[in-house]
């Protein structure tokens, strides 16, 4: 199978010298694959890309055999059964609304689900896949539900084995193709799947001194950005030069030898035998595409497919959703065109508003009805973006609840960053003081720089906050003491409580029932190992420690992290799919957003969606500010063009009121 950044023949060769040839299965043994091949055929790496929808794939741990008509809960394992009786199909329609249930009984033919912030489009697929499943229509098992990330999988997942469908697969585009390049990569090549990369930056540094340009570690990083757009794109690496004269290039280079530097990796890569995350989708579209027999097993395999966020979908990853459905039309798309804030990893919004056009008589449902904001927030969210490609008009679920003492939504002006700052979170301050928890606040910003300001204002006062992206709970080294010792607690085989059991555990790691008056690392330890107390607390009745354990493991390997009761700050990109009561969007001068780099009117478009994506992020309040003087410049800062398209009052240029009013 020809791939365009694989020399096959090569690979081929080296498998067979390396390795002696094997059967992936007994004679005559016709089995169509599964997406998640036997355990031991399986292949994990060890990496996961950033948001730019290339994900490494999980560990999912196997499907809990139950009885018929009968679900086993998480804390069946390990411990007795708890069992629940499974939904009826009638009952998955319950409570959903019109236009949801519309969703929900769309089971057959192209579907396109165009779904606005908070309206529930999580609820209405996966419904939809578990009325499907009871209703006899779908066999779980011929049906895959896509999205972009192991967290969106992995809820998807979790929702849709409480709906009673735990047989329906819900993966990343990645960690599909992985399993399915691993199954069947012996029958087609010979030998063991090549090593997938973990990251570009070795192996790309190494090419950039073979073609004699020295990149730093900004350089590699941007480099390797590239390098993912060109593939995702589908660009050789011909019509990639050609397109590079008109793109920002990493360490200004020219067009010439940033081609040249990808033209080196490509051939380093493919002599020591290796993949990246790309090459995994363009190797598996190639084996679909070039071998019959296994496009026939694959596609008896799955029938019915669901993308979620299809506004995110690249063309490599569309081109591979096409090799799986054939000439078949049973896929359900779901998108608001409103949040495409990707283009910079080649996503793609054409895919779904020109969805009817690829699939004539495509059933096109809205879900406009906005579950999730004030009637203010979505007002303003309509009015910027209305008229453009797309978007979508929503329309609140309840009417206003009356006067309120503050505006929901409020803009503010400030003469730097450490005055905006500092009047935040004096305001986050009051608002904690008066009963609001710290993990239903948010401050968002447009990059990652902006939020130096805000971590000191914050500490100064005590206020603890987590900054999203900046390291995994699982990934602190107490989280990771705590889990192996309530490992080696499971094999004492203990019949204590389990709020006991996990408490002795955490209390020998430093934890107590009040929090230490200390700050720094030492409260931070103890925010982690509460948290997982926590978690212990919100345990159903009966739950082992072993299905404790068993539920944390699987939160680490779908990155379900629990939530801390800290203030989150994060950028817009990083905030994309949560909501919180209170949101703060700071910084929202020009240069910031629309980013100075955005020049060109798509661009823009662009970071006007941006801005679309945080005010959406909002519940009840939603605080809006922009710095007028850069500490850098003589020049004052001009407020964000965005903002007079939210058609708001005037902002407000006081640092502090007299007397704060009431809190909203």
């Amino acid at each position: 199978m020809a791939v365009p950044g694989i020399d096959h023949d090569r690979l081929q060769r080296t498998a067979r010298a390396r390795e002696p040839r094997r059967r992936s299965g007994r004679r005559g043994d016709h089995r169509p694959p599964l997406v998640h091949p036997p355990r031991s055929q399986r292949w994990r790496p060890h990496h996961r890309h950033p948001r730019s929808g290339l994900d490494r794939a999980r560990h999912h741990r196997a499907v809990v055999r139950r009885p018929a008509g009968r679900t086993v809960s998480p804390a069946a394992r390990g411990g007795a059964a708890i069992e629940q009786p499974l939904p009826s199909a009638d009952s998955l329609l319950d409570g959903l609304d019109a236009d949801q249930r519309r969703v929900a009984e769309a089971l057959i033919g192209p579907v396109c689900v165009l779904a606005g912030a908070g309206t529930g489009k999580t609820r209405a697929i996966t419904h939809r896949i578990a009325y499907g499943v009871a209703s006899g229509a779908y066999p779980p098992g011929r049906v895959m539900a896509l999205t972009f990330t192991t967290r969106a999988a992995g809820e998807l997942k979790s929702r849709l084995r409480m709906l009673g469908a735990a047989g329906v697969q819900a993966r990343t585009f990645h960690s599909a193709a992985l399993a399915q390049l691993s199954f069947f990569w012996p029958q087609v090549i010979g030998g063991t799947l090549p090593r997938v990369l973990e990251g570009k930056a070795r192996l790309l540094a190494q090419a950039a001194e073979s073609a004699g340009v020295r990149l730093d570690t900004a350089g590699l990083r941007d480099m390797a950005a590239e390098i993912e757009w060109r593939k995702v794109s589908g660009l050789s690496l011909e019509e990639y030069e050609e397109k590079a004269a008109h793109r920002a290039l990493p360490s200004n280079l020219d067009p010439r030898r940033a081609t040249s530097i990808q033209r080196s990796y490509e051939t380093v890569k493919d002599a020591r035998r290796q993949l990246d995350f790309e090459d995994v989708l363009l190797a598996t579209i190639g084996m679909i595409e070039d071998e019959p027999r296994i496009a026939q097993q694959v596609r008896e395999q799955y029938r019915f497919f669901v993308v979620d966020e299809y506004q995110d979908v690249s063309p490599l990853q569309q081109q591979l959703l096409d090799s799986w459905l054939g000439d078949r039309r049973d896929v359900c798309v779901v998108g608001d065109a409103s949040q495409t804030v990707y283009s910079f990893a080649g996503a793609k919004a054409a895919y779904l508003l020109e969805f009817g056009s690829r699939y004539p008589g495509t059933e096109v449902i809205r879900l406009e009805r906005n579950y999730r904001s004030d009637v203010e927030v979505i007002a303003a969210a309509n009015s910027l973006m209305r008229g453009r490609p797309g978007a979508l008009s929503l329309t609140p679920a309840a009417e206003h609840s009356g006067a309120v003492p503050q505006p929901v939504v409020a803009l503010k002006e400030y003469p730097s960053e450490v005055a905006e700052a500092r009047s935040i979170a004096d305001d986050i301050a009051l608002r904690i003081e008066a009963g609001a928890h710290a993990r239903d606040i948010a401050v968002l910003y447009r990059i990652n720089s902006q939020s130096a300001a805000l971590e000191a204002a914050l500490d100064e006062r005590g206020i603890a906050f987590t900054v999203r992206g900046a390291g995994r709970f699982f990934e602190l080294r107490e989280v990771k003491e705590a889990m192996m010792m309530l490992r080696a607690a499971v094999m004492t085989l203990s019949s204590e409580p389990l709020f006991k059991t996990v408490s002795d555990v955490l209390r020998s790691l430093g934890w107590a029932q009040d929090a230490p008056e200390a700050r720094g690392a030492v409260r931070d330890r103890w925010e982690s190992l509460d948290t997982i107390m926590g978690l212990a607390e919100q345990s159903p009745p009966g739950t082992t420690l072993a299905a404790f354990v068993d539920d944390l493991v699987e939160r680490q390997a779908a990155q379900h992290e629990p939530t801390l009761e800290a203030v989150n700050l994060a950028t817009i990109h990083s905030a994309k799919g949560l909501e919180w009561q209170t949101v703060y969007l700071i910084g929202l001068s020009e240069g910031y957003l629309p980013i100075t780099y955005a020049t060109d009117e798509a661009a823009i478009d662009e970071e006007r969606r941006l801005l679309y994506v945080g005010v959406t992020r909002a519940r009840e309040t939603l605080r809006l500010s922009f710095v007028s003087v850069s500490p850098h410049r003589s020049s004052p800062r001009q407020p964000s063009r965005f903002l007079s398209e939210l058609r708001l009052p005037a902002p407000d240029s006081r640092i502090e009121d007299a007397a704060p009013a009431p809190l909203r």
